[in-house]
């Protein structure tokens, strides 16, 4: 039987497609060649993502909205299952691996038709409705994080591999601690939909300090495109000039550098903080069904790597409060960044890669032993 490509199946955010590229550079090492499928949102990446191909699907979140709108919603992703049958019937990959969201939907659907060996990975420590939908008809689940809540059925196929981190995580693991030298330099980032409450929290907060005690911070924040205006004025009247910027491609390195990450607790940034060994305050994102980032949060929390605050907790006053209590006491947070590292998974996607190839291979060799009909 010939061997086609390994096919990853991601949605077109950063927390589906990092992990998923992480992968394809350990299965690219290995001889192994990879496609992507995906939807629209990933096209900005452009050629960046080490696939010989991608694809794109038609994919939608039927969820809220009007009746309309989710029956609209699951057409879409009907229509996607039609072109990803016939993407799996063209490419015969020896495995579709699964990495979240609903644009996974269609092609791993595609694979259990055509009964094509199927991974799923899920990032989070709670499983998201997507994977949750795919879980009973995949061969094999990947857990960036032990799983709870889910059905017995299921455990058996249950693999922990930790969270595969992108080559400029591995990197940044090498990076030396930063020295004080008197200064505290903070990282504050909020992913794609948790960028606004640092915008409106952590300008206030160091504003409250005081001179002497601003003087001493090196800030780095991430900050929506239309929040940087509002949060670079509070900063200049405060006397501190911040880099400040949208995006940061290269956010692992900027981890190493920071003695403090202020973040929210998505799965990926959880596990570049445990690699990489950074003292945190997370906010999980709130009103979330899953509670996931609690629940990721919750892992670093553990051993003592991370301050878990919930969103209507985080207000100037306290975070001006733990920024005064760090100044004063910087080792606690080097004792933090050690603490989190214990909660790291280094060879991640190498340990995914192992269960992708055993799984294609445990999938093959049965097809082989059938005797002809």
């Amino acid at each position: 039987m010939s061997l086609g490509p390994v096919l990853l199946a991601a949605g077109g955010t950063g927390g589906h497609l990092f992990p998923a590229e992480a992968l394809a550079h350990v299965l690219s090492r290995r001889g192994v060649p990879v496609e992507l499928v995906t939807d629209e949102r990933a096209l900005r990446y452009g050629d960046s993502f080490p696939a010989r191909a991608m694809h794109t699907i038609h994919s939608a979140t039927p969820r809220g909205g009007s009746p309309l709108a989710r029956a609209s919603a699951v057409a879409r992703l009907g229509l996607g299952v039609v072109q990803s049958l016939a993407l799996v019937r063209r490419l015969q990959p020896r495995a579709v691996i699964g990495f979240g969201g609903y644009p996974t939907v269609p092609p791993l659907v595609a694979a259990w038709l055509l009964r094509t060996p199927t991974v799923l990975h899920e990032a989070n420590g709670v499983m998201g409705k997507a994977n949750r939908f795919l879980a009973g008809r995949v061969d094999a689940i990947a857990a960036g994080f032990p799983l709870g809540g889910v059905p017995e059925s299921w455990r058996g196929k249950i693999v922990v591999t930790g969270n595969p981190l992108r080559p400029n995580a591995i990197a940044a693991m090498s990076e030396p601690y930063p020295e004080a030298n008197g200064c505290l330099r903070l990282l504050v980032t909020g992913g794609s939909q948790g960028a606004r409450v640092m915008s409106d929290i952590v300008p206030a907060a160091v504003a409250a300090l005081p001179e002497e005690l601003r003087a001493r911070l090196v800030i780095v924040q991430q900050t929506r495109q239309e929040d940087i205006a509002r949060v670079s004025g509070v900063y200049e009247r405060a006397g501190v000039a911040p880099e400040i910027a949208p995006f940061f491609s290269d956010l692992p390195h900027r981890i190493a550098q920071a003695q403090l990450v202020i973040a929210r607790s998505g799965a990926s940034t959880v596990s570049e903080l445990a690699a990489i060994g950074r003292a945190s305050i997370l906010v999980p994102l709130p009103h979330a069904l899953d509670q996931d980032q609690a629940n990721n949060a919750a892992v670093l929390q553990s051993v003592g790597g991370a301050e878990v605050v919930r969103q209507e907790n985080f207000t100037p006053r306290y975070l001006t409060e733990r920024l005064m209590q760090f100044l004063a006491d910087p080792e606690a947070l080097r004792r933090g960044g050690e603490n989190a590292r214990k909660a790291g998974v280094a060879d991640a996607a190498e340990r995914l890669a192992d269960l992708v190839e055993k799984t294609a291979g445990a999938r093959l060799v049965l097809a082989e032993s059938k005797p002809a009909v």
